[in-house]
């Protein structure tokens, strides 16, 4: 199955994204720290990654750009308890293959994750 990183400012969120994809036979990592995320992403080049739109330090489209720059093979889901036009368009614009609205709903992130993982790679 896959490798994936979470990356979300709240770990119980992404804990809650690892369990539901944890039972699907995936490999997930979950981060809190921006930095840590990207250093893994450099250096494991994970199939795909789960990032919050609000974080700490950066925004999720700002730690897309770098995911892009490090592992332009990672295909990215973004994830936003605020959705909004603007923040679907820059997402996908930078190279976002999904996009989900929290609360995570368990069947849409499993299909998601599917399509995503099935997508040809950039």
């Amino acid at each position: 199955m896959a490798e994936i990183i979470v990356l979300d400012d709240v770990i119980d969120a992404g804990v809650v994204i690892k369990r539901i994809l944890e039972r699907k036979g995936h490999r997930v990592g979950v981060f809190t720290e921006e930095e840590e995320a990207l250093a893994h992403v450099a250096k494991k080049k994970p199939d795909l990654a789960i990032l919050d739109m609000k974080l700490k330090k950066m925004s999720g489209v700002e730690v897309l750009e770098e995911i892009r720059k490090r592992s332009p093979d990672t295909r990215v889901i973004m994830l936003t308890g605020y959705p909004t036009l603007e923040t679907a368009r820059e997402s996908v614009r930078l190279g976002a293959c999904e996009y989900c609205v929290k609360p995570i709903d368990k069947e849409e992130l499993e299909r998601k994750v599917e399509e995503a993982l099935a997508a040809p790679r950039a």
